[in-house]
């Protein structure tokens, strides 16, 4: 499609993005109402909601529209899935300059609707705003399907820490791609599409999961949120954590311990959860550590001591 979004017009830009949609089952009215109707068997709703801003979460020289697209809704769905919760739906606030070609925001939608997709849920309505900057904003919805929440407040003295999916990969392909370079290409599409493993939240909810959530900020910075709200220590084995042969090279050539990324490097979001020490998970959960009585040590720790080293993501923070 030709023309810039201001050339277009509110109206035709929100009739082309909705366009674009598919539905589920459990969407009963979606976009072009005042208001969408998602059905809640459960009668309780679970909802995240998140924020990208061009220059600060993403770089258009990076990621395409469709890339965004897919880190949008994949980081939002990644909460609901770690409440133990199946997403249903999504909302689009989005902010975008008159100039900005329309594609842009068409291949956006495109990738917001395929990460659902692969979610299980759907894209039901939003909002659009002429603004300076491209900001992208998503609300989530999910499902607990009479099951209860894991929340971070459930870990106790003896559950093991496990987690299932990638590790420091987007922290990797963020090195990479802030030299300049664009391979290995595994570890910068892991930066530009994470890939939650959303099948794994309600899973491990039904093997009796105590705490959990997902890998947003950093696996020390987020297993801190766990080992605060429930109020103990979390002690990570090194010995127990693998690091790719590639992530080794990729650390090698530019001088970082790829243990740093995997240990403080966000936006992959993986599961992590404490579970109780007879429960048997499956192959895809890696047990990692173990949940401690509280002590005067920091809450996380690695084989025992602290992990001095910078990481771990802070909006207002001045590193990451």
């Amino acid at each position: 499609m030709k023309g810039t979004v201001g050339e277009l017009g509110e109206f035709g830009l929100i009739r082309e993005l909705t366009s674009r949609l598919t539905s589920t089952p459990a969407v009963r009215i979606g976009p072009g109402d005042d208001a969408a109707v998602v059905s809640a068997p459960d009668r309780r709703v679970v909802a995240s909601t998140d924020i990208l801003l061009e220059g600060r979460h993403f770089r258009r020289d990076w990621s395409t529209a469709y890339d965004v697209g897919r880190k949008a809704a994949a980081q939002n769905l990644a909460d609901i899935a770690a409440m133990g919760a199946v997403p249903t739906a999504l909302l689009l606030g989005l902010v975008v300059p008159a100039e900005l070609p329309v594609t842009w925001p068409t291949e956006l939608m495109d990738g917001l609707r395929d990460e659902c997709q692969v979610a299980g849920a759907a894209v039901v309505g939003g909002d659009v705003v002429r603004g300076d900057t491209i900001m992208v904003s998503i609300t989530a919805l999910g499902d607990l399907r009479n099951h209860d929440p894991v929340t971070r407040g459930g870990a106790q003295p003896g559950d093991v820490v496990a987690y299932t999916g990638w590790l420091g990969w987007s922290a990797a392909g963020y090195a990479v791609l802030s030299r300049g370079f664009r391979s290995p290409r595994a570890f910068v599409e892991a930066h530009r599409r994470p890939e939650p493993p959303y099948h794994a939240g309600p899973a491990a909810a039904g093997l009796g999961a105590t705490a959990m959530c997902d890998v947003s900020d950093g696996l020390i910075a987020d297993l801190g949120h766990i080992a605060e709200a429930s109020k103990v220590r979390i002690d990570l084995r090194s010995g127990l954590i693998d690091i790719p042969t590639q992530m080794n090279d990729i650390g090698q050539a530019v001088g970082v311990d790829p243990m740093q990324w995997v240990l403080t490097g966000g936006e992959d979001h993986a599961i992590v959860a404490t579970f109780p020490p007879d429960v048997k998970l499956p192959a895809r959960w890696k047990v990692i550590g173990e949940v401690l009585n509280p002590s005067a040590l920091p809450q996380v720790t690695v084989d025992g001591a602290p992990w001095h080293a910078v990481g771990g993501w802070d909006h207002f923070g001045e590193t990451e």
